[in-house]
């Protein structure tokens, strides 16, 4: 009986530690262009974090290669942005000239996470 319940806490903080407080590498991709692409796999974004120039119109082409229904989605709550990722097709988002700042990008459910960073 005791393994069980250590068995049970264990894998609750497997769970928490995987959806809420791992973090991808620091990967940050600059855009060349106005254009960068994001990969969607393995229950991350690569890269997570995305540098753009300030009041410059970006295209984030997304390539979903995940196949969980939560990876479907990506979602910029900040600019009311969200869009169906298809599995394995490209899928181009147009961001607008935006002001200095971070504005995040989530799945749906918020599980997976990156940040746009405007300089």
């Amino acid at each position: 009986m005791m393994f069980i319940n250590l068995l049970g806490l264990a894998l609750i903080a497997f769970v928490v530690w995987w959806f809420w407080l791992y973090k991808p590498s620091d990967s940050l991709a600059t855009s060349e262009n106005g254009k960068i692409t994001v990969l969607v796999e393995n229950g991350v974004y690569k890269p997570a974090k995305v540098k753009i120039s300030v009041n410059t119109p970006t295209e984030i082409t997304f390539i979903r290669k995940d196949a969980s229904p939560c990876a479907s989605t990506v979602v910029f709550a900040d600019l009311e942005i969200s869009a169906e990722l298809p599995h394995d097709k490209p899928k181009t988002l147009l961001l607008p000239a935006l002001s200095a700042g971070e504005y995040a990008f989530t799945c749906q459910m918020q599980m997976y996470r990156g940040v746009v960073i405007v300089e």
